[in-house]
């Protein structure tokens, strides 16, 4: 069997268990070595364990001779775009992103800001397994320098993308939840700097998560959602740890999944790009293809994970993708998922269009989606998957990654996490209640499945 470390979005673990100081410097041993002594950005997010990590990280890399550029805290979004602006060989983010606050991981993107290929990632664990490392002597060390006050510039990019003129002049109330994730030190800032007044919950950085899980699913934004409607606000976005994903919530305290969202911005930009590609994971919503048949966009599926939509883009000259978790991509800026640029366009989409979050929504075709997930730990994974696609032969379904069941005018994704012991089940009807139903069945058979495999 393939030895594996990287999964659909990096290196992920749990804390002192999977993840140690000892495998992260063996990690930036690895990783250097890939990079053969080059120059490299470094940053993290704010879980507890985050320094302890990116120190550990340096260390294994300077030793090969690798030189570091430190920016300290700093959303993944922000550590990409630097990366490919300070024209660096690549750089590496410690983070989990929205894993739950005793994971953490590893993220290597090479010098264009996206995370580096599969190819790539091989060679990396092989160096890893086979212990080949480049280690120089002690005067060709790398250098390790502080890269301070460098989030502006990502910040500035961000705003020349968008209409700053067109946002300012209608003074929005936007309710930001960072999460206590590094989404707390740009995101409001960066609203500010549009026009907005910001108001912040959950925004003092802390890597317990003390105020909701890292992840901006529906279930952990209740607060966010009563803060809108309390104060009257015009928006509200979470992020999730790292800040590279955005949910929404309109006006009415509604919260919308990242396939209405990123519907919203898809449909604006196929009216000013007509005949561009959408690139899109299978896990996404049919609002996609309509979307596209309406405004005229080609839509290319792929597998889930960011590094293979990012890819994709680049490989077919994509201008747009977005994930139902709430990732928006836009190539202009960098063709990777940023919560900061995805929260700047909706504002300008809102203003430019003269309508309200909800009034975009209601625009759009209606679908009822339904998000689950069951326990399967790693191991078992494979045979269960194996045994889904015995299990599922005589339904019309697409198989690019997990199960994709077609049925009744509904659809059901089964499909392995790659990032965390689980089954993911989500399920899309044009009713409620054929949503649930749909749910049901396809819990019921990983459920079963799981049994079968143990």
């Amino acid at each position: 069997m393939e030895r594996r470390l990287f999964g659909t979005n990096g290196i992920r673990g749990v804390v002192n268990q999977d993840l140690t100081s000892e495998f992260v410097v063996k990690m930036g041993l690895a990783i250097g070595t890939f990079f053969n002594g080059g120059q490299l950005l470094i940053g993290c997010d704010g879980r507890t364990s985050s320094q302890l990590f990116k120190e550990a990280m340096i260390s294994g890399l300077v030793s090969t001779g690798c030189s570091v550029h430190d920016v300290g805290c700093a959303p993944t979004p922000a550590i990409q775009f630097l990366t490919k602006h300070f024209e660096l060989d690549g750089s590496v983010t410690i983070t989990a992103s929205h894993n739950p606050p005793e994971y953490n991981g590893i993220k290597v993107n090479s010098s264009d800001g996206i995370e580096i290929p599969r190819e790539d990632e091989v060679k990396i664990e092989q160096n890893y397994f086979n212990e080949t490392f480049r280690q120089v002597p002690w005067n060709l060390l790398g250098k390790v320098y502080e890269r301070k006050h460098v989030l502006n510039i990502y910040l500035d990019a961000i705003k020349r993308h968008v209409d700053v003129g067109a946002i300012k002049k209608e003074h929005y109330r936007v309710v930001v939840d960072p999460g206590n994730g590094v989404g707390t030190i740009t995101t409001p800032y960066l609203l500010r700097e549009l026009g907005c007044e910001v108001i912040t919950i959950n925004s003092n950085l802390d890597g317990r998560f003390p105020s909701r899980l890292p992840e901006p699913a529906l279930e952990n934004l209740k607060d966010l959602a009563s803060t809108v409607k309390a104060v009257k606000a015009d928006m509200g976005v979470a992020h999730d740890g790292d800040a590279d994903r955005s949910i929404f919530c309109d006006e009415t305290g509604t919260l919308h999944w990242g396939d209405k969202s990123g519907a919203i911005i898809q449909k604006y930009i196929l009216k000013t790009h007509p005949g561009a590609t959408i690139v899109t994971p299978v896990s996404s919503s049919k609002l996609v293809e309509d979307i596209a048949e309406r405004y005229g966009g080609k839509i290319v599926w792929t597998k889930v994970g960011s590094i293979i939509v990012s890819r994709k883009m680049l490989e077919v000259g994509s201008i747009f993708s977005y994930e139902e978790n709430g990732g928006i991509f836009y190539a202009p800026h960098l063709p990777v998922r940023d919560g900061g640029i995805s929260a700047a366009l909706m504002l300008e989409i809102m203003a430019k269009t003269g309508k309200t979050l909800s009034q975009l929504v209601n625009e759009l075709p209606k679908y009822y989606a339904v998000k689950a997930k069951i326990k399967c730990s790693n191991d078992l994974k494979p045979k269960v998957l194996d045994r889904l696609l015995e299990e599922t032969s005589k339904y019309e379904r697409l198989t690019l990654d997990g199960v994709k069941l077609f049925i009744d005018n509904g659809s059901i994704l089964i499909r392995p996490s790659g990032t965390e012991p689980i089954f993911r089940v989500f399920s899309e009807a044009k009713t409620e209640a054929k949503a649930k139903s749909l749910s049901e069945f396809g819990m019921k058979l990983v459920r079963d499945l799981i049994k079968k495999s143990q």
